[in-house]
């Protein structure tokens, strides 16, 4: 794996909250103390994301959004922003902890789209059948800032999430997106 410097949104979790968060009591810690074991180790990662201004016409407006796309297989979430992230909000991380961006740009614009579809018909506007997405990519990549829980042995060592922006203990599809990069 390659040092570098990337762009990352600052996190809101330092090092401690994170230990604090995977060694918390509650349910959902102590499942994992039972499964796995003790909390082992933990570790920053930071994910690609390619940031686009998506364009639609809803209601009779013009609607502009923000949406980024993880650029490593685009299996996660999209991640909104309200405005591109300045230098206020990003920071410089020199670090090996950051999978490649593999998914093309074809590709990219394909699950962008149809992830932004989705969206909107979440939102109730299910019965536009036909809508323009207008995509336009916006210059770089922005990293997304993680902390990994390391649990068990080292046999058998099994990894739980922190979104460290938005505070909040990640699901199956980060999880296996990280195993499987570690595993590489």
């Amino acid at each position: 794996m390659e040092v570098r410097t990337i762009r990352s949104l600052r996190p809101n979790v330092t090092r401690e909250e994170a230990i604090q968060t995977f060694t918390a009591s509650g349910p959902a810690s102590l499942f994992w103390k039972l499964r796995s074991g003790p909390l082992q180790r933990i570790a920053d990662a930071y994910i690609p994301f390619r940031i686009y201004r998506v364009r639609f016409p809803m209601s009779g407006a013009q609607r502009t959004h923000l949406f980024a796309l993880d650029a490593v297989d685009g299996s996660l979430d999209l991640f909104e922003f309200a405005a591109p992230p300045g230098d206020a909000e990003t920071v410089s991380v020199f670090t090996r902890n950051n999978p490649a961006s593999t998914l093309s740009e074809a590709r990219s614009e394909e699950l962008l789209r149809d992830k932004v579809l989705r969206v909107i018909f979440q939102q109730g506007f299910f019965k536009l059948r036909r809508i323009k997405l207008e995509t336009e990519q916006l210059p770089g990549e922005i990293h997304l800032p993680y902390w990994h829980g390391f649990y068990g042995t080292p046999e058998d060592l099994r990894c739980r999430v922190l979104d460290a922006v938005r505070r909040r203990i990640e699901g199956a599809k980060v999880s296996a997106l990280f195993e499987q990069w570690l595993a590489a």
